[in-house]
């Protein structure tokens, strides 16, 4: 298999739609847009479709490669080869999907070690020798690089691979290479397009390549759904897990931030940031979600995480998880977009078929009382974060700070800045130490706003085990000049209280996917597993995507 390049974009783009945009402008678009006219209408004529090679493995499960090569029907290389085709036929050829930001030369003579191993020794976990995609912020100590998308990366060496990358490698999880990003994870500009970085162009919508992936794990979200690999690691500070993961039709796991590692990724905010992990089905995401929880030493937050997480969260998922559950609609999320309502509704009625009790409304009534005191938090976090991180990569890399970033982007502002600036990098750099009142003052209001007075608050008072909600609009068309076309979401409420999300299929709207989010207490994804799994299995709204050229209407 040939090396993928840094893709250049032709018709590149950029956004932070998944760390803001899903978040405080959902908010307030969720409570203040009136709900659009729509009436689902058959399609006047099938949008043209680009015909791609037939998949043996399309929607195959971790599982269901994990028995193949017990009963030898595959082997580690044989499915590595075939997920490489398949990169090689969507991403570069065919479709362009971009998804991909490069491959890791020495794949196949990893997944040659671990077959030559599993002879010789068996399995070391379920994922033994299953390809997996990780998102371009997290540091591998290997032939590939780690640039969040910008090119003022390239070159730099990190000391050492992620705790999360180690631990993926000690399962005998085949890292297949790295996936594009809205750069910088969405933090450098509040006009950018979703999807787009300087070094890996724009990432497409595989249900509809016109349309916008989300961000900021835009690519992990479009390979997982195109089947590029068995699964995916994205990263969230608000809502770059779930929205690109709904958009994108698979499942997503924010988890409780501290449960995964962030050492070795690429920050935005100590308090928000989560790895997380992206897959089709619950079950796929949550055998990877026991891999990659753990403590970690350089990682203070993993410390709250032991004796709460678990390396085994598929024995959570029951199809019969949903009898008897108390789940709160939050209503103040609905009512951006009526195809999203109709579609989150008929969601509702599936939760009361298979016995849930649900209570209509569940209201928080903080919700888009703390968006300012958010974005104050990470413009603090962001600076100290993001200089901590450069003194990480010490001299190998090309750049030692957040200002002297901000200068690679001026003096390569052809690159790195042709559709929108850097105005929440100058933000950041202007604020002071996080000793200050300001940051201090913000982040209690955040903390007592999203989780006392918020999530805690409503899941006490109406004796709730979770809560729902639509995770995101359809994907919007993808717009260079005007940037992202984003209607509301759900993410934000959650991401700032550090507390675990999961996103699963619903529905569609004229072909596009709509998620909907399970989301409650820290430490509380056993729960949500098993009311997501429940509601997947009752549902099997995933479809694979057919690359239109655009969506259906």
């Amino acid at each position: 298999m040939k090396h993928i390049e840094e893709f250049k974009n032709d018709d590149g783009n950029l956004s932070r739609r998944g760390f803001v945009k899903s978040g405080f402008l959902g908010s307030l678009a969720a409570a203040a847009l009136p709900a659009l006219a729509f009436a689902e209408k058959p399609a006047v004529s099938p949008a043209p479709r680009i015909v791609i090679s037939s998949f043996e493995l399309e929607e195959t499960s971790i599982s269901e490669l994990a028995e193949g090569m017990a009963s030898g029907k595959y082997t580690a290389r044989s499915i590595a080869e075939e997920y490489l085709d398949r990169i090689e036929d969507i991403d570069r050829d065919g479709p362009k999907l971009r998804s991909v930001i490069e491959l890791n030369p020495d794949a196949l003579d990893i997944a040659d070690a671990l077959d030559k191993e599993r002879k010789e020794k068996g399995a070391r976990s379920p994922l033994h020798g299953i390809p997996i995609l990780i998102k371009d912020n997290i540091d591998t100590a290997d032939r590939m690089a780690t640039t969040a998308g910008s090119l003022a990366l390239v070159g730099a060496k990190p000391p050492k691979d992620a705790f999360l990358v180690q631990q993926l490698r000690n399962a005998g999880a085949v890292i297949l290479g790295k996936t594009n990003l809205s750069e910088w994870a969405n933090i450098r500009s509040n006009h950018s397009t979703s999807g787009w970085s300087g070094r890996g162009g724009l990432t497409k919508n595989p249900y509809a390549l016109d349309r916008n992936t989300s961000g900021s794990s835009s690519g992990s979200g479009a390979a997982v759904s195109a089947n590029l690999c068995a699964a995916a690691v994205g990263t969230e500070t608000d809502g770059s897990i779930v929205s690109p993961s709904s958009i994108n039709g698979i499942v997503g796991i924010k988890p409780t931030v501290g449960l995964v590692s962030r050492t070795g990724v690429i920050p935005i905010s100590h308090t928000q940031d989560t790895p997380g992990p992206m897959a089709r089905t619950v079950r796929d995401a949550a055998i990877v979600l026991g891999v990659l929880a753990g403590f970690d030493a350089e990682d203070k937050a993993t410390s709250d995480s032991r004796g709460k997480s678990s390396t085994d969260y598929a024995q959570y998922l029951n199809p019969k998880g949903l009898a008897g559950a108390r789940i709160g609609v939050v209503r103040k999320y609905f009512g951006f977009h009526a195809g999203v309502d109709r579609v989150i509704n008929d969601a509702l009625n599936v939760l009361k078929q298979q016995g849930a009790v649900l209570v209509d409304p569940a209201e928080i009534p903080t919700i888009g009382k703390f968006d300012d005191a958010e974005m104050d938090v990470l413009m603090y976090e962001l600076k100290a974060d993001l200089n901590a991180y450069f003194a990480r990569l010490g001299v190998s890399s090309p750049v030692h700070s957040l200002k002297e970033l901000i200068d690679y982007n001026e003096k390569n502002a052809k690159s790195e800045m042709p559709y929108f600036g850097q105005e929440l990098f100058l933000k950041a750099e202007a604020k002071g130490p996080l000793t200050n009142k300001e940051y201090i003052d913000a982040l209690k209001l955040c903390r007592r706003m999203s989780r006392k007075e918020g999530i805690d608050a409503a899941m006490k008072k109406f004796k709730l085990d979770a809560l729902v909600a639509p995770t995101d609009s359809p994907a919007w068309l993808t717009d260079l000049i005007d940037s992202d076309h984003f209607l509301g979401g759900s993410s934000t409420i959650a991401a700032v209280a550090g507390y675990p999300s999961i996103t699963v299929p619903a529905g569609f709207v004229f072909g596009l996917p709509i998620g909907i989010s399970f989301f409650g207490l820290e430490w509380s994804e056993p729960t949500l597993l098993k009311f997501a799994y429940a509601f997947e299995q009752a549902t099997r709204s995933r479809k694979p995507p057919r690359f239109l050229s655009t969506a259906e209407v």
